[in-house]
């Protein structure tokens, strides 16, 4: 019976697949034999003892295992069993000179390692999205929008570049914390490889290669938790940033603005009572989903206060919290990629919205021509303050009142005014910045 709605609802497969039982199972297995091929190779285990359990290590069923570990309640120790009875006289040497959390810990970076892989697969498929968003709609003019109120126009091509440009920054992220969070560690009982001699480094730096995994330069029984704390730190941010995005389509959605909206089915239903609804759902989908990856951050951030060498707090958390948000963010990621490169913008509603004001948003402009025409810039801006504040009560349109103001006239025609108040006149570089995002970025190519 499905209970966690990840089980059924959300997430894809082949994340999910990543943070299932079965593979870390399979994992935890790759890390066991990369243990015996390292202590083969530097003399630890007979070599042929070490390829048995190469070779059949692979034979273990989860099933066996949770047979032992209801027996024994240890779950490594359970799977070390289970081993070692498909791999028969080399059996012996399963798990020798490791600590459970040897390979427990690497088997966790070789998912946080599957997982990044899948992230970042979807993180380049998001910054292609936007970046021909960007380009397809660098000329299209609309309204800006400062806390809620109309100001000067930007473009959209301006707003998807700025979203793609977040993105550009978490892949970057990304591939930073990398060497950072994909490690393994055969430190031992207490950090010490005290069960390895002298030759510990070797066999530890031999096993992380097999596993193309970062060796620890110190450690004690546990991989220490800021690592993974910069993974789930890296998941809350780019929810964060699809949650910017959903808001803003939200927002733009709104029956009251109507620029934009969300692919809708053909026999879609928006609500079971209002048969009109075209309610942006995936959006929301969207910014729900960020607030449960987000709080993964506080109890990541706990995980690395531990008592001493290690106790045990950490380890029911992990259990919930890995799968949870990586499967979570993974699906809001594959959500917005959707939402996006569906996305209808309506250019008519865009084109309404910015002449809603009849030129007022456009005050700016006109105080910066006065001003370098001769008139201070202060009095420019109180001149033109008082005249948007007479149009807005008005509801007249701000060129009919400034062509009545002999200060405005004195120094700029009535022609002149219409044409600093055309919002077409008035976005400054922002088909030049998006130029730029979209040949800097589209040059990004995955590590």
């Amino acid at each position: 019976m499905a209970i966690h709605p990840i089980e059924f609802r959300y997430g894809t497969k082949k994340m999910r697949h990543v943070w299932s039982e079965e593979h870390r199972l399979w994992r935890i297995v790759d890390t066991e034999i990369a243990l015996a091929k390292a202590e083969a190779m530097h003399g630890m285990i007979p070599k042929e003892d070490a390829d048995t359990i190469s070779n059949k290590a692979h034979d273990v069923s989860l099933d066996r295992v949770k047979e032992i570990e209801a027996e024994i309640s240890h779950d490594m120790m359970a799977i070390v069993s289970a081993i070692s009875e498909v791999c028969s006289e080399a059996g012996r040497w399963v798990h020798y000179g490791a600590t459970s959390n040897d390979i427990l810990d690497t088997a966790t970076g070789l998912q946080l390692a599957d997982a990044l892989d899948l992230i970042e697969e979807k993180l380049f498929l998001l910054l292609e999205a936007l970046l021909m968003r960007a380009q397809s709609t660098k000329h299209l003019v609309c309204i800006a929008r400062t806390h809620g109120q109309h100001g000067v126009p930007t473009t959209y091509g301006l707003r998807f570049a700025i979203w793609a440009s977040e993105i550009g920054r978490h892949i970057d992220r990304l591939h930073e914390m990398r060497p950072r969070v994909c490690v393994g560690q055969l430190t031992g009982a207490v950090g010490t490889q005290a069960a390895l001699g002298k030759i510990g480094q070797k066999i530890q730096a031999s096993m992380m290669e097999h596993l193309s995994l970062i060796p620890v330069a110190v450690s004690n029984q546990v991989i220490q938790r800021d690592r993974y704390a910069e993974y789930f730190f890296l998941l809350a941010n780019i929810a964060t940033t699809l949650d910017k995005i959903g808001i803003e389509i939200r927002s733009l959605q709104r029956t009251e603005i109507g620029e934009v909206e969300e692919a809708f089915g053909k026999k879609q239903v928006g609500s079971s009572t209002m048969p009109h609804k075209r309610n942006p759902i995936k959006s929301e989908q969207v910014c729900g989903l960020a607030r449960i990856v987000r709080s993964a951050v506080e109890p990541a951030f706990q995980n690395n206060t531990l008592w001493d060498e290690r106790d045990l707090t950490n380890s029911s958390c992990e259990r919930v919290l890995f799968p949870e948000a990586s499967i979570l963010c993974d699906h809001i990621l594959a959500v917005m990629i959707t939402v996006i490169e569906n996305l209808h913008i309506k250019e008519d509603r865009v084109l309404e919205n910015l002449s809603m004001l009849h030129g007022i948003n456009m005050a700016e402009a006109v105080m910066i021509e006065l001003t370098k025409r001769g008139m201070s810039r202060q009095i420019a801006h109180e001149v033109i303050r008082t005249a948007s504040m007479d149009a807005l009560a008005l509801k007249k349109p701000l060129a009919e009142i400034l062509a009545e103001e002999p200060e405005v006239t004195a120094l700029v025609s009535k022609d002149e005014i219409e044409a600093l108040l055309d919002s077409q006149n008035y976005i400054g570089t922002a088909v030049e910045q998006v130029e730029l995002v979209v040949l800097s970025l589209g040059k990004m190519k995955p590590i």
